[in-house]
């Protein structure tokens, strides 16, 4: 079967509840002032809205509640022209959502309650096998159950679609499923949990890559925020710098990365290096923004910043 461009994104939906505050709280500490808003989310979903908005053909296999919010995420995905035949509607579990603290300095720390997302199973992965089988690559992350995660992982090797696996939240993995993966993306705490090696510096993040790739990952893609992101595959071992911006919320950042280099990677035009330097500006536009999927950008406006060097207004 001949493989479209398009890209399965396997993974979460939630909505974000976000306070804005001076600081992040201590335990214990309350913090008054913060002004609240709702924004759309989860993992998954934001990596199926980012491949959209970037301009690619986006599939999504997830599971949301019966309630408003699940309803609201699958209208929100039909208006970003996401295809949400694989999104199912759980009647037994209330949907997924995120309490989300974001500092002025643009930090945030973020409570998950998983809902829905906790039921997304491998008989889903199986039921999506046919449009997992024609796609152009495979996208997910670690909001849902592992097992189902590992079920993807084997099923999307098993039909020849490269798979990119976003580890995060971080946790440790077994090298049984990351022998199969094609290509990981890590941040430098997610590389120290996979590996052992805290990663600091260009210096550590080689040395944390090699471990990976020493387990057979094919590509090794380590975020390290606005210094870029560390790449090592057969051809390249290198530092791709990212674009210095004021950030206000970087709820997403690591999504839009994500989004942005799946939807590249399925239409196969650029290099591996062109394509971790696009999905570098679409990740730091997003952080001048607010919120999760508010704040990712269109292919047009990372195009134009990549040419001008300047973010625009959001629309």
């Amino acid at each position: 079967m001949k493989k479209s461009k398009r890209v399965v994104v396997v993974g979460s939906s939630n909505t974000d509840m976000i306070v804005n505050v001076e600081r992040i709280p201590a335990p214990g500490e309350t913090i008054l002032g913060g002004e609240f808003s709702m924004a759309a989310g989860g993992k998954g979903a934001n990596q199926a809205v980012a491949v959209a908005r970037i301009g690619g053909d986006a599939s999504l296999v997830a599971r949301v509640g019966d309630d408003t919010f699940g309803n609201q995420a699958i209208e929100n995905f039909r208006k970003d022209g996401i295809d949400v035949s694989q999104v199912k509607i759980d009647e037994s579990e209330a949907s997924g959502v995120a309490l989300i603290n974001v500092a002025a300095s643009g930090e945030n720390s973020i409570s998950v309650a998983s809902g829905a997302n906790s039921k997304l199973s491998e008989n889903d992965v199986e039921a999506a096998a046919a449009a997992i089988e024609s796609a152009g690559a495979v996208l997910t992350q670690l909001e849902t159950p592992l097992e189902t995660v590992e079920r993807l992982v084997r099923l999307s090797k098993e039909k020849g679609v490269p798979l990119i696996l976003n580890p995060a939240p971080a946790r440790a993995l077994s090298d049984e499923l990351l022998k199969d993966v094609a290509v990981i993306t890590p941040n430098e705490s997610e590389a120290e949990i996979l590996t052992g090696i805290k990663v600091i510096d260009v210096s550590t993040a080689k040395q944390a890559a090699a471990s990976l790739r020493e387990k057979g990952v094919g590509v090794v893609i380590i975020t390290l925020g606005a210094k870029g992101a560390y790449v090592s595959c057969e051809d390249h071992e290198q530092l791709i710098e990212g674009f210095p911006v004021e950030p206000i919320d970087t709820t997403a950042a690591g999504d839009t990365f994500n989004g942005a280099f799946a939807s590249e990677m399925a239409k196969g035009e650029l290099s591996i290096l062109d394509m971790i330097r696009f999905a570098n500006a679409a990740a730091a536009m997003s952080v001048t923004r607010a919120g999760a999927q508010p704040s990712i950008p269109r292919r047009g406006e990372v195009e134009r910043f990549l040419k001008s060097g300047k973010i625009e207004e959001m629309r």
